[in-house]
């Protein structure tokens, strides 16, 4: 009885230890640079997910908000959205015709999730940039979501090896100390992880809610500040539970040929 006592409590301390992967809002367009030899649609892959493992697809219900601002229009994206299936959960595409130059500021407003794991509920407002045109203004503008990373670099049109510096903002004021969780969008897994640390990159902003991180290989990188909600939400069973706020943006990379 003993010996089976001590192999519980010892199993429960691998599994409080053991790390928890980090979720992230994708919202991935299927460029980030419009010009006249690529054409005009772009495609959107919606999904929330372990992006550096690859997985698992966790259940996405209806977001909130979804749109693009352009050129001071902000335009609602939410019937295009059109749902999908992966791995058993939903996901969602939208397709966007680019009409005009401006630099295209897509932004989603996520349902809250709910982590079972860390009983508490998640909510990440994500955006990514798309040039059209040589635009190449309007790129810093403000969602006006609750948490949000401002660019201090120009987040497209970057070479592997840049380094992109960004403010992390709740409500309108910038966080100091914020933490920031950096993953890659590791498609297909073809990025080995010799060990846990190396699925998510963790940093701390400075007294000024500036950071700073250089990628060093191309693709999608995301980048989620974290902080508390300010108001607890219902969970599953209508207790109020935590609620995890995170922005979220995704900047893409690219080889020297």
């Amino acid at each position: 009885m003993i010996r089976f006592t001590s192999l519980l409590i010892t199993l429960a301390v691998l599994l409080a230890s053991a790390p928890a992967s980090a979720h992230f809002q994708t919202l991935l367009p299927s460029r980030d640079i419009v010009t006249s030899a690529t054409g005009r649609s772009i495609e959107l892959d919606i999904r929330f997910t372990h992006p550096m493992e690859w997985g698992p697809v966790m259940e996405m219900k209806t977001p909130t908000r979804f749109g693009v601002i352009a050129n001071g229009r902000n335009i609602d994206l939410r019937k295009t959205l059109v749902p999908r299936h992966l791995e058993g959960a939903t996901a969602y595409n939208s397709r966007f015709t680019v009409k005009e130059p401006a630099d295209y500021l897509f932004f989603i407003d996520p349902a809250p999730y709910w982590e079972p794991a860390e009983q508490k509920m998640i909510i990440h407002y994500t955006k990514v940039v798309v040039d059209a045109y040589g635009a190449e203004d309007g790129w810093d503008a403000s969602t006006g979501q609750p948490v949000e990373i401002m660019p201090l670099v120009r987040p497209y049109g970057l070479w592997t090896g840049n380094i992109f510096r960004g403010i992390v903002k709740h409500n309108g004021k910038a966080v100091p100390f914020a933490e920031i969780e950096v993953e890659y969008y590791n498609k297909d897994k073809k990025i080995a992880i010799p060990a846990d640390p190396f699925v998510t990159q963790v940093l701390k902003a400075d007294e000024n809610g500036v950071f700073a991180y250089g990628m060093p290989k191309s693709g999608w990188w995301g980048f989620a500040a974290l902080v508390d909600g300010d108001k607890p939400l219902p969970g599953p069973d209508g207790k109020m539970v935590p609620v995890e706020l995170g922005g979220l943006i995704w900047v893409r990379v690219q080889d020297m040929q």
